[in-house]
């Protein structure tokens, strides 16, 4: 970034929020939203409303009623920020990530806090806790929604909730219900998924998994260990009015070790991608697989995978995946180890934005500044994508139709004769690079805790607008 960048960035800034002018009903109200926009790119070391107003020379009450209390429409704002990104980045190669993260709070006046898991310190401890959607295509990610998670034991004390300004229509949903409720609003605002993937707490469950079916959404999801079904798919006999499969489904890391079919499957070696201390090389078993349904029953022919960590053997994760039996391993491949761009996405928010520094204890205040952080890492994303130059692009995934872009995985030769992949670069330094090896569709034999993964990525800069 030159001086010459440097100094457009607020004209850059003005033009991009100009988009947002009909999210807000008087001009006045309007007005608030550079100011606050402008405290998150700051360099401020806390960017809670106090010291951004304190910075922009403005009253702190009047930043406070403007999340709080001030008449505009959040829910515009978001769905503008999707209906940027599906305008300016949709792709046939996008895929769509869910997770969830949480913020340490202490007190219990937070909506939503109560002893939890939380994402940001990897334990149980009082915090509260967001399910989101993020969007990813080649370098690009964003996060397009978010919503807060209001445990039960908030959801039953409607006396703990009017203090702290929760609706009372606003109530308990498991976070897959809230999840497929974000999907399905970017779905209406022209967002399109051509991939979709989420973590092994997610994908255990079934009914989640039923719903993207049904929406005819093509996803790779990670399972955990005791995720059920079987490599092929057992005889169906009368059972009372009914027919019911005559083997019981397998877990997962049983069929690993007792499956013939799986443990007939040859290994194969995948530089998946490069991360901080080096290649990310697993190996992978491929097969045919059928999950067991709600209703005991097996699920149409799906795909299983199995990848080990070639430098932690230990370390096993599980894919099922509901798209067509032709899919390239590889594409799989790709879409399962995508989550980074969200915890990414996190990271940016978290350290660069202030999305965990609010502290207020009002509702519509906490929504409308996570709603704000998104309009404001958006135009980060937006920028970086503008000036990032002609510069090698991150990797990419073939289009719907199998024939947009060129594969992000090419299979290289070793010194040992074993064959890695990853994004082919110039300073990969391969011996030789060749077709994959591997077949079209998934292995099929004739006989019957997950970690997260850092990668290299660029960083969002903060940019000072003061």
């Amino acid at each position: 970034m030159d001086a010459t960048q440097i100094r457009s960035l607020r004209s850059l800034l003005d033009g991009y929020l100009a988009n947002f002018d009909d999210c807000f009903g008087r001009c006045d109200t309007r007005a608030h939203l550079p100011v606050y926009v402008r405290g998150q790119l700051s360099d401020l070391p806390r960017k809670s409303v106090e010291p951004m107003a304190l910075a922009a020379d403005v009253p702190p009450r009047t930043l406070q009623q403007f999340l709080a209390l001030l008449d505009w429409d959040q829910r515009r704002l978001v769905d503008r920020v999707q209906e940027l990104v599906a305008r300016e980045h949709g792709s046939s190669h996008a895929v769509g990530i869910i997770d969830e993260s949480g913020c340490p709070k202490k007190g219990d006046k937070t909506p939503g806090v109560q002893r939890q898991y939380c994402g940001a310190t990897g334990k149980i401890e009082n915090c509260v806790v967001s399910v989101h959607l993020g969007y990813a295509v080649d370098d690009f990610h964003c996060l397009l929604d978010n919503e807060l998670y209001l445990p039960e034991s908030w959801a039953s004390d409607r006396e703990r909730c009017r203090p702290a300004g929760i609706p009372d229509e606003v109530g308990y949903r498991p976070k897959w219900k809230i999840a497929l409720d974000l999907y399905d609003r970017a779905v209406g605002n022209g967002v399109r998924f051509p991939w979709l993937t989420f973590d092994e707490w997610y994908g255990s469950k079934r009914e989640f998994l039923r719903e993207l079916q049904r929406r005819e959404q093509r996803y790779v999801a990670e399972v955990p260990v005791t995720f059920m079904g079987w490599t092929k798919p057992p005889r169906l006999v009368p059972r009372g009015r009914s027919l019911r499969a005559q083997r019981a489904p397998s877990r997962v890391a049983d069929l690993l070790q007792y499956s013939p079919t799986l443990r007939e499957a040859p290994w194969q070696r995948f530089r998946v991608k490069d991360g901080q201390k080096g290649p990310m090389i697993w190996e992978v078993k491929h097969v045919r697989f059928h999950m067991v349904t709600e209703d005991g029953d097996p699920s149409r022919p799906m795909h299983l995978i199995v990848a080990r960590n070639v430098l932690r053997p230990e370390e096993v994760k599980y894919f099922v995946s509901n798209a067509p039996l032709d899919t390239r391993l590889e594409t799989l491949l790709l879409v399962a180890f995508s989550r980074w761009h969200i915890e990414r996405c996190f990271e940016d928010e978290k350290t660069e934005l202030g999305f965990d520094h609010y502290e207020g204890r009002n509702y519509t205040g906490l929504i409308r500044h996570q709603a704000l952080t998104a309009v404001t890492h958006l135009f980060l994303a937006r920028v970086r994508e503008q000036w990032r130059g002609e510069k090698p692009r991150a990797d990419r995934l073939p289009g719907s139709d199998r024939r947009g872009g060129p594969s992000a995985i090419v299979v290289a030769r070793t010194d040992d004769g074993s064959t890695t992949a990853g994004t082919h670069r110039p300073e990969d330094h391969v011996p030789t690079a060749t077709e994959c090896q591997s077949p079209g569709e998934p292995h099929e034999a004739d006989t019957a805790k997950t970690s997260r993964v850092r990668h290299t990525t660029h960083r969002l800069a903060t940019v000072s607008m003061g």
